[in-house]
């Protein structure tokens, strides 16, 4: 590899350090790493977590630096710092990479109707006096109906009530990879530190701990020490608790201690107005008749909505005429096949199922006979039967195997999961969060 700037160096450092751990390891902590400077024999690397700066200088600065002195040839101190999103470095707080764009996420910009205003109220109620009226609260709904723009909405409104308070919004996903990170490497007591010293903790997509038992566990825990310490907890989910068949009972329990509020599909009125206030955030005015047309042929989905909106936009603005009917029919068809959920892979398969049974997804992909290894690799190859349109050929390359021993496990675990309920449940939901997730 030719040595050109900055950006090469870094490249070939994060192509050594991806050859000395896992690839769970290196997603989760060094993705967001970035090289700045080399100055008097130091090496300045960025990243926009204190937490993440925090790990990686307790548990990495033994690999790192090696893999530095292997592309440079001459041995350098490292430096880490926090910056923003403007590149600006930071003291002793963080703003995330997206801060701005979840910023962008308030009451006000929310679109109230009949298939939202529970949820609207009492989010609303939350944030203006959090940990006082209904905790936890639980929002749930299909994909793309607002479940997050509340959730953000309630932490940008507690920021500004209550600067004092310490707020965590989380994807559970990455809930998830941070906890098996932190066991892997030891550092769980910072991670508990992370999330168990909140004044309101809001976690997106909670289902996905379903079925994960370790997972379940410091999630319980955690619950409870901020639940008994009067703190606020706000989840989202795609269904009701109640169809979470493979949730801990007590973790269902403690989510029914609260207030559930559902969010279903936006009814004709509300979709007219979400296309009305997105042109207007836009600067840009839609004929009545056009507004009209797009919420007739759009119906489940507010990102949907709001993609036609900015498609319109960066045509009116490029083009500089008011768009018809025959050009709003293209740009719809052209939002729903870009929303359309991508075809599951693989590879997003493998990373679930190793989620799920803690184990590695290099492993799974491994040689490893171990009875808990053959039982993942075998659900794994199962559940790419089910959800992709591959053979049993290209799912056998994948994993390194022949066709044969795919077949064999997916009616293995076929006749498995009949006489095991419970597991077929697990698998079941395993299936739901990698369609959920897209």
């Amino acid at each position: 590899m030719q040595i050109e700037s900055l950006t090469d160096i870094w490249d070939a450092v994060c192509e050594e350090l991806k050859k000395r751990m896992t690839e769970i390891s290196f997603n989760v902590w060094f993705k967001d790493l970035h090289l700045i400077e080399i100055r008097n024999g130091e090496i300045v690397l960025g990243i926009y977590s204190d937490y993440k700066k925090q790990i990686i200088e307790s548990n990495y600065m033994h690999i790192i630096k090696p893999c530095i002195m292997e592309i440079m040839g001459i041995d350098m101190e490292v430096k880490i710092v926090v910056e923003d999103e403007n590149g600006k470095i930071l003291q002793n707080t963080v703003t995330p990479a997206n801060s701005s764009f979840e910023d962008s996420f308030t009451f006000d910009n929310f679109i109230m109707g009949s298939c939202n205003r529970f949820a609207h109220a009492a989010s609303m109620a939350v944030a203006d006096n959090p940990r006082i009226i209904y905790n936890p609260l639980v929002i749930y709904g299909p994909s793309g109906v607002g479940k997050t723009h509340l959730m953000l909405a309630i932490r940008n409104r507690i920021k500004e009530k209550f600067p004092e308070k310490k707020i965590e919004y989380v994807r559970c996903e990455e809930f998830t990879s941070n906890l098996i990170e932190a066991i892997h490497t030891g550092t769980a007591d910072l991670f508990r530190s992370r999330f168990r010293n909140l004044d309101v903790m809001l976690i997106d997509d909670i289902q996905f701990i379903a079925g994960k038992e370790q997972t379940q566990e410091e999630f319980f825990n955690t619950f409870n020490a901020l639940h008994q310490g009067g703190k606020q907890l706000v989840f989202t989910m795609d269904r009701p608790p109640k169809d979470v068949k493979t949730l801990d009972d007590r973790i269902r329990n403690r989510l029914e201690m609260g207030l559930f509020a559902d969010i279903t599909p936006p009814d004709y009125e509300t979709r007219v107005g979400i296309i009305k206030k997105k042109a207007e955030s836009l600067g840009i005015s839609i004929e009545e008749n056009l507004v009209h047309y797009i919420a007739e042929h759009i119906k489940m989905n507010t990102r949907q909505l709001e993609g036609v909106v900015k498609k319109l936009q960066a045509l009116i603005s490029i083009q500089n005429h008011t768009p018809t009917i025959a050009v709003v029919q293209n740009i719809i068809r052209e939002v729903v096949n870009d929303t359309k959920p991508e075809p599951i892979k693989i590879e997003k398969i493998i990373a679930e199922v190793a989620r799920t049974y803690d184990v590695s997804e290099n492993e799974i992909i491994s040689k490893r006979k171990t009875a808990e290894l053959a039982k993942a690799r075998q659900i794994a190859m199962y559940i790419a039967k089910e959800t992709t349109e591959l053979g049993y050929k290209p799912i056998g390359e994948a994993f390194g195997k022949d066709h044969t021993t795919v077949l064999y496990a997916v009616k293995k675990i076929e006749s498995w999961s009949k006489e095991n309920p419970r597991e077929k449940e697990l698998i079941d939901d395993i299936i739901k969060n990698l369609k959920t997730e897209g």
